[in-house]
């Protein structure tokens, strides 16, 4: 790799780690949310909505569509971000 294109991938990846960081907050956020609408649910099996999971899937594809996204990768995204929660959820559930 030529001195200038190294230097161009060193700033990429610099610009990357910062809007890593970006989204470490944003998670948090939704982190602090999500432990919101857990104290609401008074049973175990509130957990998965699946009938909401697939309007945010539906969603998320016509914002990336938008945006110009390939949707398989906010798909994806979502799908694991969904998963992850569910089980942050049934692992903090003090209910019932």
């Amino acid at each position: 790799m030529s001195p200038d294109k190294n230097k161009q991938l060193k700033k990429l990846r610099k610009n990357l780690d910062k809007l890593d960081n970006s989204l470490i907050k944003l998670i948090k956020k939704r982190t602090d949310l999500v432990n919101q609408v857990l104290k609401l649910k008074e049973f175990k099996n509130q957990i998965v909505d699946n009938k909401r999971i697939k309007i945010i899937l539906n969603q998320i594809r016509k914002k990336s569509l938008k945006n110009k996204i390939d949707p398989k990768i906010t798909k994806r995204i979502w799908i694991n971000m969904i998963r992850a929660y569910i089980d942050y959820e049934r692992r903090n559930f003090n209910k019932k």
